[in-house]
């Protein structure tokens, strides 16, 4: 299973490192400026689309999102 706790902080980690305000990219992406701190303190996974449209903002894969893998580009949408 997937632990809300884990997905969260990677989404927090990769945005840091790219300099994306966490409160700006989940606006963009429609979300709730809340999403991050319910997922950590209740245990909220989010949809797939919500985590689909999460990575496609912070280029990287959902596979990297959800710790399936360490490596951001496998497994990662191409866009051509």
């Amino acid at each position: 299973m997937f632990d809300s706790l884990n997905i969260s902080n990677r989404i927090k980690e990769t945005a840091k490192k790219q300099n994306i305000l966490i409160g700006k990219m989940l606006s963009e992406c429609s979300l709730s400026k809340n999403t991050l701190s319910t997922m950590q303190s209740r245990g909220f996974l989010p949809s797939l689309e919500t985590i689909n449209k999460i990575a496609d903002y912070l280029d990287c894969s959902v596979d990297y999102l959800i710790g399936r893998t360490d490596i951001p580009e496998i497994n990662k949408k191409d866009v051509s």
